[in-house]
């Protein structure tokens, strides 16, 4: 990465006080959005997951109707069996035989009636899964509406603040470039550390805006001289005076405007 030109500490400041307006001005817009892009994100999620039980049950009734098909062979097996039983006991030489082949027959004809049985059952387990794949794909077809909807509200929003952002970011890389790389470190980390993506403010009535801690004379004398970075003992924020803020505010309102 190619070394940052050396700028004064007021420069510096100056510098990370543009980039937060920038950076919260992104992020006002971002808001503007509002939960819609996690909403879409669960939506396909939802729709995934859907997606996958179908399939699952899809295969579920797929081995059903493999088992009723496998039925339905034995039963044409056992069907054949009585025949060719039957056929036998005409040509019997004892009571032996034709009592043991009787026997056979009657063990087909039980093979029949449970495999009969076993297909009505599984008809009835068809139709049952049959009903949850209805009510799954009337409950994909509602999300996908859902989705459709949301993204089409989002692709809205997006559209009417899109170029904006754009510049917006591409001024955020300008400024972030003028201030050297520990320092730019710190202000995203302090970034995400806070609630209000506030890592630069300024001194308010004594005190860093948003906070109640009163900052010692001496301090905000050292704040306004702009000749250190100075961090806030209790919010963790870099602190800027509030001249050299309205200053920066005045000059950034009409890029940002």
């Amino acid at each position: 990465m190619a070394k940052k030109k050396e700028i004064t500490v007021e420069d510096k400041l100056r510098a990370l006080y543009d980039l937060q307006l920038i950076d919260s001005r992104i992020d006002e817009i971002k808001s503007t959005r509002g939960e819609l892009p996690l909403e879409i994100e669960d939506l396909k999620d939802d729709i995934a997951g859907l997606n996958k039980r179908l399939e699952n049950y899809a295969n579920d009734l797929s081995d059903l109707n493999n088992q009723i098909n496998d039925k339905k062979l034995a039963i044409e097996e056992s069907k054949e069996l009585i025949k060719k039983y039957t056929k036998q006991q005409d040509n019997v030489r004892n009571n032996r035989e034709f009592e043991s082949l009787a026997k056979e027959i009657e063990y087909q004809d039980l093979e029949i009636q449970l495999a009969e049985k076993r297909i009505k059952e599984y008809k009835v387990k068809i139709l049952q899964k049959q009903e949850v794949i209805d009510a799954s794909k009337a409950k994909l077809e509602k999300l996908k509406d859902h989705l459709k909807h949301k993204e089409s509200e989002l692709s809205e929003i997006m559209k009417e603040t899109e170029k904006e952002e754009k510049v917006l970011s591409k001024k955020s890389d300008e400024f972030s470039a003028l201030i050297e790389d520990r320092l730019l470190e710190a202000y995203k980390r302090i970034r995400n550390n806070v609630r209000n993506g506030l890592a630069v403010v300024p001194v308010e009535r004594g005190a860093s805006k948003g906070s109640y801690f009163t900052i010692p004379p001496q301090r905000q004398l050292e704040i306004a001289m702009r000749k250190k970075i100075i961090i806030d003992e209790h919010s963790g924020r870099i602190l800027v005076d509030i001249e050299l803020a309205n200053e920066e505010k005045e000059k950034m309102s009409k890029f940002i405007s």
